[in-house]
């Protein structure tokens, strides 16, 4: 962000090679530990542009602070000039980390990639058009109505960005990259022309397969942040007088994806005894934090739906007998000689959704039902294929303060990332009319409409709102985490 003599002078020697990156900075680096890392550094691919925000590296014109408020971020302000036509002003005194301004023509071409090559973008606006009118105004054109475009600038596919014209990016983020080893770990070093770079440590982010192995990293000294840490160890943690455990609630919601095109679950009843069947207290004990879902989004928002989601076997079980599905003797339900068996995924990455795992299975065999599972490191690819019949997932669903996001995303007609294949003409009807309106209780109660209908339909079954838990070393026993993983490496880290 802004620019000091002090990180130009830095910037420079590192340019000419006189000192070099990993030596030119406050101390040494800070060695953080997590369960996920960006698949690459292309951000228009997947769910980069979330990952590059969340490691420090990238921003976004709009973001939303620790309480929850949408807040300009490279932009300052944004005014309606049109139906579909915007301008953004945006903040003077930005650089990206080569040293060059970010501008509106740079930030216009960045844009157009990740709306040409990333499907989760459209969600909100449709396709966007960009032209810069000066340099730090953006003029925006959207192919349908926002009525709010700084919500739409914080969600996460649009990290700002300057094209290299490889396929890679320029960031403006408080870090740079140095090294990235996919699947393994991220180099970085304080972005040279970002505030306060001269007092700013390098880091690495290790990325662990198992959450056990973190907590055990973070115990043995070779880690300063453990970030996602299972909450089993967390008492054992607190005991150590070397380390600082903190726990936070998240935006984050888990939930079971069902899919609607499997022959069990294409039957809406079946997907009802589901959700009757779950039992969300027990899913949090297992869990050890956490408060039972009751809806898409967390307990915090105002849009958050009111109601505590219900779990009922009995009527559970009547929805599977109408549904034609009869309990045998081996308390296994069959309909026309075919088991009612299904096969449930989750991923290593979220050690909480591990651990539910088998506490579903348990919950389903009361009513008759027989749980194949399986954990897979690509989930996204598994469930994008569609052979699976359910899918724990973690997802944060309001990732920019606003409701619009997540339903537009995740569950309308053909959106990109509807891992359900859900398609209801109903919940496409009451989702479209964020587009026209703009009054925040009015998009609290379309929100609400959109949940009782998604409860009704059941594409998907909500079952814990998380908390989370961050180990730090005594170097980082100030860091206070926020906003789920969404901001876990900021310009304030060791401060």
């Amino acid at each position: 962000m802004l620019f000091s003599k002090t990180s130009f002078i830095q910037a420079s020697l590192i340019a000419v090679g006189i000192i070099g990156a990993a030596t030119a900075w406050a101390a040494e680096p800070i060695e953080v530990g997590q369960t996920y890392l960006t698949r690459g550094v292309e951000p228009t691919k997947g769910s980069n542009g979330w990952a590059l925000v969340s490691h420090g590296i990238g921003e976004n014109l709009f973001s939303v602070d620790e309480k929850g408020a949408l807040v300009p971020q490279l932009a300052n302000d944004a005014k309606r000039t049109g139906d579909l036509t915007w301008e953004i002003e945006l903040a003077p005194g930005n650089f990206f980390s080569d040293g060059s301004a970010v501008d509106a023509k740079t930030l216009a071409a960045g844009f157009e990639e990740v709306f040409a090559d990333n499907k989760a973008a459209l969600a909100t606006g449709g396709k966007l058009s960009f032209e810069a009118l000066a340099d730090l105004t953006l003029k925006v054109t959207t192919e349908k109505p926002v009525p709010r475009i700084q919500a739409l600038f914080a969600e996460w596919p649009l990290i700002a960005f300057k094209p290299t014209g490889d396929g890679q990016a320029v960031f403006s983020g408080p870090y740079a990259v140095t090294s990235f080893k996919a699947d393994s770990d991220i180099e970085l070093v304080p972005n040279a022309y970002y505030e306060g770079a001269e007092n700013r440590s390098p880091v690495t982010i290790h990325k662990f397969g198992d959450a056990q192995a973190m907590t055990l990293a973070l115990e043995s000294g070779e880690l300063d942040l453990a970030f996602g840490l299972p909450s089993e160890t967390v008492s054992r943690l607190n005991s150590n007088p070397d380390l600082t455990v903190k726990s936070f609630p998240v935006g984050y919601q888990y939930f079971a994806w069902l899919n609607t095109t499997r022959p069990a679950l294409s039957d809406k009843r079946v997907r009802q005894a589901l959700d009757l069947t779950f039992d969300r207290k027990e899913l949090v004990a297992a869990i050890n934090g956490g408060l039972p879902a009751i809806g898409a989004y967390a307990p915090y928002f105002p849009f958050a739906a009111k109601q505590a989601r219900p779990t009922d076997l009995e009527k559970a079980a009547s929805l599977l007998e109408e549904a034609g599905w009869v309990k045998g003797s081996d308390g296994v339900r069959t309909k026309d000689g075919v088991a009612l068996t299904l096969l449930a995924l989750t991923y290593p990455q979220r050690p909480d959704l591990v651990t539910m795992l088998p506490v579903v299975k348990a919950e389903l065999a009361r009513v008759g039902i027989a749980l194949e599972t399986r954990i897979v490191d690509n989930i996204s690819q598994v469930v994008g294929e569609g052979e699976y019949d359910i899918a724990l997932w973690a997802q944060h669903t309001a990732p920019s303060g606003d409701p619009a996001f997540f339903l537009n995303s995740m569950l309308a007609t053909g959106a990109s990332m509807n891992h359900a294949k859900y398609s209801s003409k109903a919940f496409d009807a009451i989702v479209a009319k964020f587009a026209s309106e703009s009054d925040a209780n009015n998009r609290n109660a379309l929100a609400l409409e959109a949940q009782t209908q998604l409860f009704e339909d059941v594409p998907i079954s909500f079952l814990v709102s998380p908390v989370w838990y961050a180990g730090m070393s005594k170097r980082l026993e100030n860091y206070q985490p926020w906003g789920s993983d969404y901001h876990v490496l900021r310009a304030d880290i060791g401060e």
